[in-house]
């Protein structure tokens, strides 16, 4: 079996889900190899609000969340990643990311929203704070660990941090089963 923690990155068009929309999600297996990865882009919520400046950050317009056909519907999108979750036969998921109350947020309520059920349960896992951990200094950062450039694409934010991680594990003697 390979490694069960799954690096997640979203981009939305606001602070909460809900009022506002993911509008894209990244994740990536952490192991060796970083291969098996999952994209998509996500139709904003029916009614949402939105702020331009967060749409800014991912390069995103309004019309192209509405229009674009690679901006799929919501449930469809949730129900692609829980298969993927389940075909990677890991067993049960531990999602892990760089501001995990944040993504983890979005990616929670968008599961249980549109099929009732989380993969991943009722937790996740920091990615800073384990490394805070690791070197004993609250003000540290992971970020620097990072190869793939960080620029709001969701599967390259998320495939950057999970290289910080196998980082840690390899180098660094962070236990965790890759």
């Amino acid at each position: 079996m390979s490694s069960r923690y799954i690096m997640v990155d979203v981009e939305t068009d606001g602070p909460i889900p809900g009022d506002y929309s993911m509008i894209a999600i990244g994740a990536v297996v952490v192991e060796p190899g970083l291969s098996r990865g999952f994209k998509r882009y996500v139709r904003p919520l029916p009614g949402a609000g939105f702020e331009p400046e967060a749409l800014a950050v991912g390069n995103f317009t309004r019309e192209e969340t509405l229009d674009e056909p690679r901006f799929e519907p919501p449930f469809n999108v949730m129900k692609d990643l829980a298969d993927w979750l389940a075909d990677l036969g890991i067993g049960k998921p531990i999602f892990i990311a760089d501001n995990n109350g944040f993504d983890w947020s979005f990616v929670n309520w968008y599961f249980h929203h549109f099929l009732k059920r989380n993969p991943f349960g009722f937790s996740s896992q920091n990615l800073n704070s384990l490394y805070k951990g690791l070197t004993r200094d609250a003000f540290a950062s992971f970020k620097h660990l990072r190869r793939t450039k960080h620029d709001h694409d969701p599967l390259n934010d998320a495939m950057g941090n999970a290289e910080a991680l196998v980082h840690m594990v390899n180098e660094m003697g962070l236990k965790a089963p890759l």
